[in-house]
């Protein structure tokens, strides 16, 4: 199948229910059909990015730094406390990504059926009680039974918080306002550090009945409760029912992202976007780039243990070195959003910090063990390496278009992501724990050692470099770098298709075509960013 063959020159145009939700604004007499002046535009923006960032930044936040409160808790004597043998500690980080894996397609159909927000509220809720219940385990069964759930609740939230930038920013704004909510992770990991290490250091003298592992999962569990409450109230589900603008403004709100050619939802599901999704070549080379950009995930972690380990700090130590990486993925997520949205230039700009964190796996691989200082700048540079995924992620808000196809590709691209973490959260060995005893540590050496002598990238033999692993990493994120270029060759020469399609004389542009729920193939009006 060709480029020109993709583009679809006389769309078969749709009405009633197959029409999006924004074709209500068009319905009323307050539409007055005239472009936004600038004025108005900014005064709306201000308005949206005042009210909904910051509730999204904080649920993204609280989806890293819930998540990964296991790891954390791995330094607070969580796995002698519960009984964890050889290799389950492991399995427990993997059993989250398939709960996640589990649900994230009738996750993303649900999406799109029923209402946006209360959707997503209900499940950050019941993750936030979910985490909490993480407390009360006291065995490997309850643990993955929770780890399982927390991993299904959380599935809805990546590809709902790109539902959201889709309906309220135009295409010039998405790029950045994703790097936005996504930098949020960053600074989750600085906060979480500092906690658990703070956690981790008041209470060793204390004598205390409750350990504080199980602390520090109620406490963050409860408070994404409330969290979530905050968001069922206020987050719309899209402009029709936002309390935050008036009534008159609401219809403006929609008016102002009709250039990006596609609506703010319709609930029925199209078979035929759906086969589409399936069909378009772009759907499976998001999905390679989610699969391949993640497997380096786990071997990162281990790394980093490793750096600090050799460099001679405590356990609790190490967590405060996290903080200064989860400040470069901050700073490079926002950092690259910015200067996508000025240049208009997504994938060649993410693309650098995706090769800053390729030279900090070729950093890893190349400096000796003794370098401590340098394999943990090292560490940083990897960091940078999520904005390409970003990217990304903000190509399916602004590229893919048709509700069906949006929530396919989107499912399709984080299932890839889960199947990259898993493989590489088994590539990973137990992370450093406290022990009050020399026979603990013995018993965790032991541990330790079963987890590295599987059939895994990080074996034994290859110790303290695992120079095969880092050619994996660097392979991987390589494979990823020429996937990027490839996807961006593809969007242009359809851009260049789509352009003949208008240039011909017998083409006419069906009026409302942008809230008609066309796909991005079917609407030749759609031009695609790069």
């Amino acid at each position: 199948m060709t480029v020109d063959d993709e583009v679809i020159v006389r769309p078969s145009w749709m009405h009633g229910e197959d029409e999006d939700e924004a074709m209500r604004a068009f319905a009323s007499e307050l539409d007055s059909g005239d472009a936004l002046d600038e004025e108005t535009n900014a005064r709306l923006l201000k308005a949206i990015d005042r009210n909904l960032l910051p509730l999204l930044c904080t649920i993204y936040g609280l989806n890293f730094l819930d998540k990964t409160t296991l790891s954390y808790a791995s330094v607070m004597g969580l796995q002698s406390d519960i009984g964890l043998a050889a290799g389950q500690y492991q399995w427990l980080g993997s059993i989250f990504y398939l709960g996640y894996l589990a649900v994230e397609y009738p996750s993303s159909r649900l999406l799109q059926k029923y209402p946006l927000a209360k959707y997503s509220s209900l499940n950050i809720i019941l993750w936030g009680a979910t985490l909490a219940c993480f407390a009360a385990v006291t065995s490997f069964k309850g643990a993955a039974v929770v780890r399982f759930f927390l991993g299904a609740f959380e599935a809805v939230v990546t590809p709902g918080f790109a539902l959201f930038t889709s309906q309220w920013y135009t295409k010039r704004e998405q790029g950045s306002r994703m790097g936005i909510w996504f930098s949020s992770n960053g600074v989750a990991m600085v906060v979480g550090g500092v906690l658990a290490y703070g956690i981790a250091e008041g209470t060793k003298d204390l004598d205390s009945t409750v350990e504080p592992w199980r602390i520090l999962f109620f406490v963050t569990g409860c408070f994404t409760v409330a969290v979530g409450l905050v968001f069922l109230y206020y987050m719309p589900d899209n402009q029709w029912n936002v309390r935050f603008l008036a009534p008159e403004d609401r219809v403006l709100a929609v008016q102002r992202i009709r250039q990006n050619q596609q609506g703010i939802g319709n609930r029925r599901f199209k078979a035929s976007q759906f086969r589409e999704a399936l069909a378009d070549p772009l759907t499976w080379a998001f999905a390679f780039f989610g699969c391949a950009g993640n497997v380096p995930n786990g071997g990162i972690t281990n790394f980093f243990s490793q750096i600090i380990k050799d460099s001679g700090y405590t356990a609790s130590q190490s967590l405060l070195y996290s903080a200064p990486g989860g400040a470069v993925q901050a700073i490079s997520l926002i950092a690259s959003g910015v200067l996508s949205a000025r240049l208009q230039q997504r994938v060649y700009v993410s693309c650098v910090g995706l090769a800053i964190g390729l030279l900090g796996a070729i950093l890893l691989a190349v400096l000796p063990v003794s370098n401590s200082a340098g394999r943990l700048v090292a560490f940083y540079l990897t960091q940078a390496s999520p904005t390409a995924f970003v990217a990304l992620l903000s190509f399916i808000s602004t590229n893919v278009a048709g509700t069906t196809k949006k929530t396919t590709v989107a499912a399709i691209y984080m299932i890839a992501y889960c199947v990259g973490n898993i493989l590489g959260k088994n590539s990973s060995p137990l992370p450093p724990e406290q022990s009050s005893t020399r026979a603990s540590q013995r018993k965790r050496d032991r541990l330790t050692k079963d987890c590295r002598s599987g059939p895994q990238a990080f074996r034994a033999k290859d110790a303290p470099q695992y120079i095969p692993a880092n050619i994996t990493i660097c392979c991987c994120w390589g494979a990823c770098l020429v996937d990027m270029l490839l996807i961006r060759h593809w969007y242009r020469a359809r851009n260049a298709a789509k352009e003949r399609v208008r240039l011909d004389p017998e083409y006419q542009k069906e009026p409302l075509s942008e809230f008609k729920d066309l796909t991005d193939l079917s609407n030749p009006e759609l031009v695609y960013a790069l």
